[in-house]
Order: C-alpha cells, then sequence, then structure tokens
C-alpha cells in the first residue's frame, strides 16, 4: 500500500505580477491554473521518487476531476480511494509577487463527507499494509479521529501537515499522537502563541526543543525559508539543517515537498537530520527554475528503499 496519504484537492488559480507589486494598483502578469491541494501535492512528491503511494481524497464530478486522476494515476499513485462527488474539491486563489512570494489569497475548502464514508467503508484494508500515514491534520476532526484509530489498530506511524494552523491548534491531542508534526516558522508561533518572526534558526533551534518536550510533540520540524530548517525531538536531538541555493521562480508547494520527504526519510529508517535532508533536496526541485541547476530527486542518492 505504500505512504497512504489523505487530505484534499485544490484546483490553484495563480497570478504572477511581472513588476514589483502594487497592492491597492493595477498589475500586469500571467495566470496560471494547476491542480494543487496539501494532500493531492505530497501524493504526487512521493511519487515523484517512485515509492507510489496511495491517495484517499475527493474530486469534482466532472472533466476537471478527472484530469486530477489521470494525472495522479501518470504519476504511479493509487487513486482506488478516491470519490468523484459534486464539490469534492476546493479552490486556492493567489496572487504573487515578482520574486514568486504570496501576497494575497482567497481559499474555498471543498466537502469533507466523501472521505469520511471511505475510511468508513474502505478503512480496514486501507491501513493495514500502510508503511506509514500522512494527514493534514486540519482536517475535519472525524476523518483525524478516524484516521488515529485504524494508525493505532494496526500500529502505523502518523506525519501530520498542516494548511489551516488556526484550525490545527485546536487538534494538540492528535499533534501529541504524531511522529512528526511539520510546519512553516508563522505556524510554530501560532502553535505555542510565541512570535517566531525575528529569530535566526539557531535561536529558534534552542526554543523548539524546549516547547516539544513540554507539548509532548515526539518530533517536530519547523521550516524557515531561505534560513533552511529547525528539528527537535523528545530524545534531545536538535539542530538545523541548511537550505539550498536555488533559483526561486514560484514557492507554492515548496513545503509540501519538504514535508514528503521529512516522511519519506522517517518511514524508511532515517535519522531525523536525514529526513531533513531528503526534505530540502526535493524542495529544491519544486522551487528552482531549471532542471540543470536541480537535478530530479533519485531515492538511491540517500539509501532509499521499499
Amino acid at each position: 500500500m505504500g505512504i497512504v496519504v489523505i487530505g484534499d484537492v485544490f484546483i490553484d488559480i495563480k497570478g504572477f505580477s511581472t513588476s514589483p507589486y502594487i497592492p491597492y494598483g493595477r498589475n500586469a502578469g500571467t495566470i496560471a491554473q494547476i491542480h494543487g491541494g496539501v494532500g493531492r501535492n505530497v501524493a504526487e512528491d512521493i511519487a515523484n521518487v517512485e515509492l507510489e503511494p496511495t491517495f484517499v481524497s475527493s474530486v469534482d464530478d466532472d472533466a476537471m476531476g478527472e484530469d486530477v486522476i489521470r494525472k495522479l494515476d501518470r504519476h504511479k499513485v493509487n487513486t482506488k480511494y478516491m470519490k468523484k462527488v459534486k464539490n469534492g474539491m476546493g479552490t486556492w486563489l493567489a496572487v504573487f509577487d515578482h520574486e514568486g512570494d504570496v501576497v494575497a489569497s482567497i481559499s474555498k475548502r471543498p466537502d469533507h463527507k466523501p472521505i469520511e464514508q471511505i475510511l468508513d467503508e474502505h478503512g480496514d484494508e486501507i491501513f493495514k499494509d500502510a508503511d506509514s500515514i500522512v494527514i493534514e491534520i486540519d482536517i475535519d476532526r472525524e476523518i483525524v479521529k478516524k484516521t488515529f484509530h485504524y494508525a493505532e489498530k494496526y500500529k502505523k506511524k502518523v506525519y501530520a501537515i498542516v494548511s489551516n494552523m488556526t484550525i490545527a491548534i485546536e487538534r494538540r491531542d492528535f499533534i501529541r499522537r504524531t511522529e512528526c508534526f511539520v510546519c512553516n516558522q508563522q505556524e510554530a508561533g501560532i502553535l505555542f502563541s510565541e512570535d517566531y518572526e525575528e529569530m535566526s534558526a539557531e535561536e529558534l533551534s534552542k526554543v523548539l526543543s524546549e516547547r516539544i518536550q513540554s507539548a509532548k510533540i515526539p518530533k517536530m520540524v519547523v521550516t524557515m525559508g531561505g534560513e533552511g530548517a529547525v528539528y527537535a525531538d523528545q530524545n534531545g536531538e536538535s539542530g538545523v539543517y541548511p537550505a539550498l541555493k536555488v533559483d526561486v521562480v514560484d514557492t507554492t508547494g515548496a513545503g509540501d515537498a519538504f514535508f514528503s520527504g521529512v516522511c519519506i526519510g522517517l518511514t524508511y529508517g532515517k535519522t531525523l537530520r536525514e529526513a531533513c535532508a531528503i526534505g530540502t533536496r526535493l524542495a529544491s526541485t519544486v522551487i528552482c527554475t531549471s532542471e540543470n541547476i536541480c537535478p530530479r530527486f533519485m531515492p538511491e542518492e540517500f539509501g532509499i528503499t521499499r
């Protein structure tokens, strides 16, 4: 079954400004529409390193939904447990400045009832042979509850990622039951009710080690963009893994790719630092502009085998 991913599919509508962005003015640029969603991104990222994940999700019952499934099938994602329903996908509308950073966005979440129905109907067969489980921790609480039920029933490790931290902070009880929780610098501040925006990676590393001890979170990784990633676990291991220098054109999906690499590494026996190295490399293949600068990630580089 490989790594089982539970999460959303979104259609991303992106506007890219070709000159310095003016918040209240008109901005010339380009517009693109692509398949997105945290869960979908993670499933595709894992498949891109030839690990054939299983994706539990839903799509719209139209041509666009069918197109999402066809693309995932081409990447060798197992789409057996995806439903085609009305309002099965979300929409994300985003504006990017000329440096590739998001300056404004609006999102519409999909209906999550179909995912809950999939777990009710097929939970045992989905989870019993999984290598590990990935879930968007801010998805509907009943879905999270059912996922952890099956994970504990079959003794599977759960890795959590977040798309909406204001919802995720209400799931602290589940975050404590994960093998590893990954979020960005701002989200970590929300989780611990502190401001980390001005902290260096080294400073945050010390703070994170203390915070996860008191919060009883087994492992946690915080991404910091160009400063790299900070990691810590309950055994006292902590540190900073530096970012790779690449030419950035679009940062969308880089966090999902980093998370995917961390999940891959930990699932298949790597240390937390080694997993961050895999995540960093995989993220670089998403945000850079040239295959020559960022050649395709191959799992053999890090000794990853199923």
